[in-house]
């Protein structure tokens, strides 16, 4: 199809299949008359762009030459090229380029008195004559080259051929070493002779013993150099590993128009040592969640290494409660003073008064990896237990969470490397002194990221964060959420602390005089002991009842109450005895100390006394179990219910165990009889009371 440089007036065209002559424009129009004697008005535009349209008789349009690839070529190249174009433009017009304006033609390249043949003849027998044999059919074919591909056309292309990166090694050789190279990505790192070695094999075993010759040593390393490049084959196994799951479509950037549309979730080790409570070092694990539109950290949980799927429903349950302001913080990290609209918040939900500088977003979607704690059942009751869509990314593809990915790179960096007990992205930044470092434990570290997240990250610019209104400038993810909010008109609805409990562990028990069991814990109340053997009514669970329990604090726990309203809090019947909270995992140490120790494992009052003993050494100095660590960290987190929920009993007087029977602390001459426990007061969890304000009012 030819696109005239011009169109005029009683010019010829081919329109909509059939031939029409121009005979008139305005403005943009043109008005076309067909053979047919029909008249047609048409936009230029929409005729210049028609499928079918061209000019009748014209001339080629203009190339534009491809002064960029000659760039790239020698310059004898395209000096011998800009030579026959000189000889040709001769033939087509009788002057060379740059001819003077009163220069004339020579006779036989007089287009007045010349054929165009009896031109290239002329020109082949000079070509010849000056010492380069040219035939007339070596000149047809340049001036045809050279009117369809310009100057370009006339340039040896044996010179502008690419060379073959593997040279002249055997095919067969260079796909053995290509198979070679892709059974690297999973396996160890080794040496290029390993590859070799496994090449050579290779072709033994697919065309015989010496049949295949393998090139010179140095020339194996070449082509594997050639081969291996930007896949990692000889150096870092975890970046050839990520290389190799690099997907192989396009990027796209990951975007949300409104805060919640899109939060990704995800869990890592974080670049810095924590003390635990048993003095034992250890690197701390962060669950975090992170919203796309405006880069808001919802939520962080810090836990030793090894979080469960319970963590990653407090995740959630934090993400959509307000950050409450802790003692000690400047007002200056309040809401109140910070660009998110505040009062309109208040109006919304009194929580927000003492609120710190963070925005409540509730997910719409979470973008989750196949890990093992956000694909259990837990989570997922969680997630859909508040309408939160899941959206599992694909497997080994870091890409489809890469914005997760990239903050725990932007927290070792702005937070970690900043914390007593960094310890540097690899053991080869790793100084020698982390371990005398390190100072501070997970609760601390837990305070100091929360702090650092209201005034390190929300109020800092992030170059991947534009203002909606300004995209030429950097935006805070605070200044982000408050132009979002206002064009989105999102409200954050909070969540309950009833909400809280759904999100917990379900279990199904049957009530019986002494209450519910589970895992030989007993737990019972008076509002409790009115259901005994009685049926819940959920037939399909055989009459037995719900009971959700929080593992980080197995003293008590709630059953659904299906004749009424609500929930029932049972406590642990001995916990007088712990005076604290205490999770799953701690009791079940304690029942394998017991076990050790020749005592009853089942008898529930042995290992009573026993989880107290462990605790108290836990708060008094090393010499525990890494399971205590864990421990505190739990109790340090575990959620902050109702009083009416969570209020312990009062003293008890329990009856002594045997000397050895217990702790093996007991003195040989303590009379048995009654001991008096003193109950501790329960730590209550460092996060938003979700009852504060009146749940009546809110239904």
């Amino acid at each position: 199809m030819i696109r005239p440089s011009a169109l005029r007036v009683e010019d010829r065209v081919i329109f909509a299949g059939q031939a029409h002559t121009v005979v008139a424009f305005s403005g943009t129009t043109i008005r076309l008359l067909s053979d047919a004697g029909a008249t047609t008005v048409v936009a230029l535009s929409y005729l210049l762009a028609a499928e079918d349209f061209e000019l009748i008789g014209a001339a080629p349009a203009p190339r534009v030459e491809s002064v960029r690839l000659l760039e790239a070529m020698p310059e004898h190249v395209v000096a011998a090229a800009r030579e026959w174009e000189r000889h040709l433009v001769e033939i087509e017009t009788g002057l060379p380029p740059g001819a003077a304006a009163d220069a004339r033609p020579r006779p036989e390249y007089d287009p007045m008195t010349q054929t165009m043949a009896a031109r290239d003849k002329a020109k082949a027998a000079e070509l010849t004559a000056a010492g380069s044999r040219t035939g007339v059919r070596t000149v047809q074919r340049m001036r045809a080259r050279y009117r369809d591909q310009g100057l370009w056309g006339l340039v040896d292309t044996r010179s502008a051929r690419a060379a073959k990166p593997t040279g002249h090694v055997d095919e067969r050789v260079v796909a053995a070493a290509v198979r070679v190279i892709g059974s690297q990505t999973g396996t160890s790192t080794g040496t290029r002779s390993r590859a070799i070695r496994q090449i050579r094999e290779l072709l033994d075993d697919e065309h015989g013993p010496g049949v295949v010759e393998l090139p010179s040593q140095a020339t194996c390393y070449r082509l594997l150099e050639v081969l291996s490049k930007g896949r990692h084959t000889f150096g870092s196994a975890v970046t050839r590993r990520q290389t190799a799951n690099k997907p192989p479509r396009p990027y796209t950037a990951t975007t949300a128009a409104r805060p919640g549309e899109q939060v990704q979730l995800d869990a890592t080790p974080l670049d810095v040592m924590a003390v635990m409570d048993d003095g034992v070092i250890g690197r701390a694990e962060l669950v975090l969640s992170i919203d796309i539109a405006t880069r808001t950290i919802c939520s962080g949980v810090l836990r030793p290494v090894g979080a469960k799927a319970v963590d990653a429903a407090l995740l959630l349950a934090r993400a959509t409660v307000p950050e409450p302001m802790r003692p000690g913080w400047d007002q200056a990290l309040a809401m109140a003073a910070s660009r998110i609209p505040h009062q309109r918040l208040v109006a919304l939900d009194a929580r927000m008064a003492m609120a710190a500088a963070k925005p409540v977003i509730v997910p719409d979607t979470v973008v989750i990896d196949h890990g093992k704690v956000f694909l259990s059942e837990v989570f997922l009751r969680a997630a859909d237990t508040l309408g939160i869509s899941v959206q599992p990314a694909h497997q080994q593809t870091a890409t489809d969470k890469s914005i997760v990915e990239r903050t725990f790179a932007s927290i070792n960096t702005l937070f970690c490397q900043h914390v007593a007990g960094y310890t540097g992205r690899d053991v080869t930044r790793r100084g020698a002194d982390v371990a005398e470092r390190a100072v501070w434990s997970l609760p601390e570290l837990q305070e100091l990221f929360d702090e650092w997240v209201i005034c390190g990250w929300q109020t800092r610019p992030h170059e991947g964060l534009r203002h909606p209104f300004n995209p030429d400038q950097a935006t805070s993810p605070n200044d982000a959420y408050a132009a979002l909010v206002a064009a989105a008109g999102y409200v954050p609805v909070a969540l309950t602390g009833e909400d809280y409990i759904e999100l917990l562990p379900a279990d199904w028990r049957a009530i019986t005089d002494t209450g519910i069991q589970i895992e030989y814990r007993t737990y019972n109340s008076p509002e409790l002991r009115v259901h005994a053997h009685q049926s819940s009514g959920v037939t399909a669970k055989g009459g037995r009842w719900e009971v959700h329990y929080d593992p980080y604090d197995v003293s008590r726990v709630w059953v659904r109450n299906h004749h009424g309203h609500g929930w029932i809090t049972a406590p642990w019947t001995h916990h007088t005895v712990v005076g604290q909270p205490f999770a799953d995992f701690t009791w079940r140490a304690s029942r394998n100390i017991a076990a050790q120790r020749g005592v009853d494992d089942t008898n529930e009052m042995a290992v009573a006394v026993i989880l107290a003993a462990l605790l108290r050494r836990a708060e008094t100095g090393p010499g525990a179990d890494r399971v205590l660590a864990r421990t505190r960290t739990a109790r340090e987190m575990t959620n902050h219910l109702p009083t009416e929920l969570t209020a312990p009993p009062a003293a008890a007087t329990v009856p002594a165990l045997p000397a050895g029977a217990g702790t093996g602390e007991e003195s040989a001459g303590e009379e048995s009889g009654a001991v008096e426990v003193v109950v501790g007061e329960v730590v209550p969890f460092g996060m938003f009371d979700p009852f504060a304000d009146d749940l009546g009012a809110r239904r």
